[in-house]
């Protein structure tokens, strides 16, 4: 996994793989939105909602654990060694909108987890049992789960989306 030099360089590389993911949705229809292709396991509006999925679940586990209310990681009723479930959450909330809303969503999204990211301390950011949601077995400092969620995915996905266009359109 690669690793950061500081908080800054996270964020950017955020930004930055952002930009690039995003951009591969500008010239697909509406209409095909939700074509599945053997070659892809995700159609394009699935790909955007596990992306909507994932970075608000790391929102709320940060907004619930600074409030004092538990946090169950994943999610409420979801285990980590059955997450195919969580997926399909994701689909269903966020595939009723649109590409184009889905995009403004992941677009603000993405702002908030930056926004956020800024607030830490580089302590808070890059060294474990800084947050409690964050214990899981791995016991991973932030930065991993933040890299996990939001520039490992923008990188391979968009090769699916590519993949996926070349394909379709």
């Amino acid at each position: 996994m690669r690793q950061y030099a500081n908080k800054e360089e996270l964020i950017n590389t955020i930004n930055e793989k952002y930009k690039k993911y995003i951009a591969e949705f500008k010239d697909i229809p509406e209409n095909l939105k939700n074509k599945r292709i053997k070659e892809v396991d995700k159609t394009p509006s699935e790909n955007l909602s596990y992306q909507l999925g994932w970075i608000n679940l790391l929102l709320q586990w940060e907004q619930k654990e600074q409030h004092g209310e538990e946090v169950h990681t994943p999610a409420e009723g979801y285990k980590w060694n059955n997450l195919s479930g969580l997926y399909n959450s994701f689909y269903k909330q966020y595939g009723e909108y649109s590409l184009k809303e889905q995009q403004s969503m992941l677009n603000e999204a993405v702002n908030h987890l930056c926004e956020w990211l800024n607030t830490l301390s580089e302590k808070e950011l890059f060294e474990v049992d800084q947050r409690r949601w964050a214990k899981t077995q791995a016991n991973w400092p932030v930065w991993k789960w933040v890299h996990i969620n939001s520039v490992a995915p923008f990188t391979n996905f968009r090769t699916k989306i590519r993949k996926w266009k070349k394909i379709n359109l």
